[in-house]
């Protein structure tokens, strides 16, 4: 190659390893989601689980009753694959919620949020339910999430009777909007029809009321609740509440959204849990790669 040719392939080079480089930076700069482990702990927070991705699974399509296609089945992974690393990370959840009260006294009511869409709550909270059924304890799941709700999908019942027809209809029957799973010890409670004001039914003494008469019945009420940031639903329910958990997700959960989450909850002088970091693989696990090292060597 001619001297000249080769002083051009070499600024060719350069000025290609340059961009990339920059493109990689400016990336990364604007990237404001949650990658490690250490920012959330930074921010004050406990890591309750981390909920790994670990392989590829095959997606299991059924037929709804519309003839769509849906994938809802394999959201209950301690159902379905109850040995998978996934299973015992919700399992760790379990644990470290009875163990995060300094008096050691079981949580009878968990709220469990995020700060926004698409992170994992209702999953989260799905499993976590079956773990407590599977210990023996008779567990009631209710969806607290007026405006979107996909519980009665994931457990495939019906929606229209349900927790905001208990609420909103006078002289309804408690009874009525409970629906046993076929998982043992555990039922569900769907959303029923979405009213005009969630947040105000869900604040009221009704709703009060039908929590302390679940205690009376049930070990562990589970309450799946809509997005932190949108909207006030899980603040309000919270001072009802034992446990509250906040589910993020990695490269999802924005910082922002996040520290307002913490602003949020200490307004109404309410007390968060802890974290579940959900959906962390060893592609994004930024320094945390030893938990798939010890993954792989039990799974």
């Amino acid at each position: 190659i001619k001297p000249k040719k080769r002083i051009i392939l070499l600024v060719g080079l350069i000025l290609g390893l340059s961009a990339s480089i920059a493109f990689v930076f400016i990336r990364e700069s604007l990237d404001n989601t949650v990658k490690t482990m250490s920012e959330i702990e930074s921010l004050g927070m406990k890591i309750l689980t981390i909920v790994p991705i670990i392989g590829h699974h095959r997606k299991r399509k059924k037929k709804n009753g519309n003839g769509l296609s849906a994938s809802l089945e394999r959201r209950l992974i301690i159902k379905e694959d109850p040995k998978s690393p996934v299973s015992e990370a919700y399992r760790t959840l379990r644990t470290s919620i009875l163990y995060s009260n300094v008096d050691n006294k079981e949580s009878k009511v968990i709220v469990v949020s995020s700060p926004g869409p698409s992170e994992g709550k209702t999953t989260t909270v799905s499993n976590l339910a079956i773990t407590y059924a599977n210990l023996g304890k008779k567990t009631i799941l209710i969806d607290s999430d007026l405006r979107k709700s996909v519980l009665h999908k994931v457990f495939h019942k019906e929606r229209k009777n349900g927790l905001s027809t208990f609420l909103s209809v006078k002289d309804s029957d408690m009874l009525d909007a409970i629906h046993k799973t076929d998982i043992e010890n555990l039922s569900v409670m769907t959303s029923g029809p979405s009213p005009p004001n969630p947040s105000e039914i869900l604040g009221s003494k009704k709703m009060s009321g039908l929590l302390d008469t679940l205690k009376e019945n049930y070990d562990i009420i589970l309450l799946d609740c809509p997005p932190i940031v949108a909207v006030t639903d899980a603040l309000v329910l919270s001072k009802n509440m034992d446990s509250f958990i906040l589910v993020c997700r990695s490269l999802v959960t924005q910082l922002g959204a996040l520290e307002r989450v913490l602003k949020n909850i200490e307004q109404v002088n309410s007390k968060l849990d802890g974290c579940v970091l959900n959906a962390l693989s060893n592609v994004n696990s930024y320094g945390s790669g030893y938990y798939y090292n010890y993954y792989q060597y039990y799974y």
